[in-house]
């Protein structure tokens, strides 16, 4: 135990606060049970360790434990957090808790009993709260961490404090924000750094060594995160990357289930089920026509990765025409319902439909759509229906 407290201290010492997400707002603090899953590297445990640092002074009132501790290969969570409890614990974090088994209906009964304590956890993408063997859904609230937006990366970048966006607001006064932001900062400047490394917060710590790291996290996905939450065998990891390598080496991907299968050896109904995982576990995003829906175990229209660098990685030469569509997916699916569209290329909110571009995108096959918008690449501020790619990144 004395371990666990000596890990804790010295990763409240070294935490930095120089760049705080404003994730870190989006959450209230004072609910009694919080819950925030996200995928590998958006910087979970340091928003954790950040809130801790910026609101708590040291003390044995406060904890912060991560379950791929070997203390918890022998010794159970509720046990722990009891002793804590006993001794005037009043708040406690908990990282990683898709790593321990049966983490649910401890957690659970920690909530139910120590009514004093104030209970944070974090886990992976792929957790299901719903799906969990305890009945978690009325007692935590959760969050989902997205990685950086633009604006965020170009805060991080800058240190400048620069406003989001609601998509109405983006809608209608497109021309305005763009005016006022380009006062402040050269977007088009940082957008293509972004693209290839921005997303993930870990840039921070070696941008040369990033990309290296992020095979890292991808490998880490689909041998243990993935295998671990959906009790695949180990021999049919192998299959998950074959999926992955094949849908890489074209997205956006039209899939056809029947050549895939016959390319990768996996049935028709698994891959289905691997399509699902690998989305849930934001390595990939499933594009899904209007009437299917985006929970659909249906074939998606298209399959692209998750975000721009993710393709950086995956891809031999990612092509600046699916990086974009890539861009405008993944910005937009945190807030909003994204769906294939028959006329353009996106639909948004079953309302606005979108056109993705560069500067000499033409307007042709958007004259039927009552709420069509040209999105173009390489260009500071829009005119009309045409707004800048880059300021989607500035709606979280």
């Amino acid at each position: 135990m004395e371990k666990l407290w000596s890990q804790f201290y010295d990763k409240y010492a070294r935490v930095q606060t120089v760049h705080v997400r404003d994730f870190i707002h989006t959450i209230d603090w004072e609910n009694r049970f919080i819950g925030i899953k996200g995928s590998r590297g958006v910087g979970k445990t340091t928003l954790l360790l950040q809130y801790i640092r910026l609101t708590f002074e040291s003390s044995q009132k406060v904890l912060y434990i991560s379950l791929d501790h070997l203390y918890f290969l022998e010794n159970t969570l509720y046990d722990f957090v009891y002793d804590f409890y006993k001794k005037g614990g009043q708040f406690i974090a908990i990282d990683e808790v898709h790593k321990y088994p049966n983490w649910a209906i401890e957690i659970k009964n920690i909530y139910d009993d120590m009514p004093h304590l104030r209970v944070v956890f974090t886990g992976s993408s792929l957790l299901h709260i719903h799906q969990a063997k305890a009945d978690l859904s009325r007692r935590v609230v959760m969050y989902t961490m997205p990685g950086l937006s633009l604006r965020e990366f170009i805060q991080f970048e800058t240190q400048l404090k620069l406003d989001y966006y609601s998509l109405q607001d983006l809608l209608d006064n497109h021309i305005a924000i763009a005016m006022e932001l380009v006062q402040k900062i050269k977007p088009l400047q940082y957008f293509e750094s972004y693209l290839d490394y921005g997303y993930y917060p870990f840039y921070l710590e070696n941008k040369k060594s990033f990309h290296q790291k992020l095979s890292e996290v991808i490998l880490t996905v689909l041998e243990v995160d993935i295998p671990q939450y959906a009790a695949i065998p180990v021999s049919n990891v192998l299959l998950l990357k074959k999926m992955l390598a094949v849908i890489s080496g074209s997205v956006p991907f039209k899939p056809n289930m029947n050549s895939i299968s016959e390319r990768t050896g996996i049935s028709l109904n698994t891959m289905k089920n691997y399509l699902k995982l690998l989305s849930d576990a934001q390595l990939l995003q499933l594009l899904h026509v209007e009437e299917k829906g985006i929970n659909s175990l249906g074939k998606p229209e298209k399959i692209f990765l998750n975000n721009p660098n993710l393709m950086h990685n995956l891809s031999a030469k990612a092509d600046k025409g699916n990086l974009r569509e890539t861009f405008f997916f993944n910005q937009l699916q945190y807030n909003h319902a994204v769906f294939a569209s028959r006329t353009v290329d996106f639909k948004v909110d079953h309302t606005y439909e979108f056109e993705i571009g560069g500067r000499n995108k033409k307007q042709k096959q958007l004259e039927a759509c009552p709420k069509y918008f040209v999105v173009k690449d390489d260009l500071e501020i829009g005119v009309q229906n045409t707004i800048p790619l880059w300021l989607f990144g500035f709606l979280y």
